[in-house]
């Protein structure tokens, strides 16, 4: 991987999700005559067809991150060095930032805004810790086992958690600081920003520790049967040796007799 690829990439993923998330709340907004629950819906839809599209066409050069939490996450388990985490994450804020200017230039609005879309709250910010948990805990364990099905299972789980979550799941910081920009469906008051970022980092936190846990458990459950074995074949070896002992005991013959 070259960085400097990698971190294009995780640039223009970045900005061209945020152009979803906002462009699609901008429309869903204009379109819906007041309904919020069909402004949410073309809101859904799109921002998870969106994050297929872009975790496949970017994944096999930077790991279509798009999210410090998945970044961090690699650092932590020794997927990726620190100095290009800083890179990732930089060209995630920047890329993130780039994306909501585009949707507003796309909508003739305003380039830069100060959202005043209140998100706060114990239930807002608990909603994040889950919605970045599961975020985390689908990439990692898919990304291990069946990385070809990454894109389909993190458009579905953000698709879904956005109507099982209070917040609608933003479970990204750098999504969450962008989104700060935008007076729009897709905003949040920049007040309200730490809150969702500390819980983001906490649920990344905790999908990272049970990670771990799961790899040990399953390392440790497939090394038993193996020692399992071994021990079977000393202990094997072991009678062998003794009947063998026991017989020359009773023969009194040692090695092969003499004709």
């Amino acid at each position: 991987m070259r960085l400097r690829d990698a971190v294009v990439a995780e640039f223009l993923g970045s900005a061209l999700l945020l152009a979803t998330v906002v462009g699609s709340g901008i429309m869903g907004d204009r379109l819906a005559g007041g309904n919020v629950g069909i402004a949410l819906l073309a809101n859904t839809l799109a921002t998870g067809a969106g994050l297929v599209a872009l975790i496949a066409t970017f994944i096999s050069i930077s790991g279509a991150h798009f999210n410090p939490l998945v970044t961090l996450a690699e650092v932590c388990l020794g997927k990726l060095r620190w100095k290009h985490a800083g890179a990732y994450i930089a060209a995630q804020a920047t890329g993130a930032v780039a994306g909501v200017v585009a949707a507003h230039g796309m909508f003739d609005l305003p380039l830069f805004e100060v959202s005043r879309h209140v998100r706060t709250g114990p239930s807002q910010w608990w909603s994040e810790v889950v919605a970045s948990f599961g975020l985390l805990t689908v990439i990692l364990n898919v990304a291990k086992r069946r990385m070809a099905f990454v894109p389909v299972a993190v458009g579905a789980y953000i698709t879904a958690a956005y109507w099982f979550t209070a917040s609608t799941s933003f479970a990204n910081p750098t999504v969450t600081i962008a989104r700060s920009f935008t007076d729009t469906f897709a905003g949040i008051r920049p007040v309200d920003a730490p809150g969702f970022i500390i819980s983001e980092l906490v649920g990344g936190a905790l999908a990272v520790l049970l990670f771990r846990w799961l790899e040990r458990s399953h390392t440790s459950s497939q090394r038993a049967p193996e020692a399992a074995g071994e021990q079977q074949t000393r202990d094997g070896g072991r009678r062998l040796r003794e009947v063998s002992v026991d017989k020359t005991k009773k023969t009194g013959v040692r090695g092969t007799p003499r004709r």
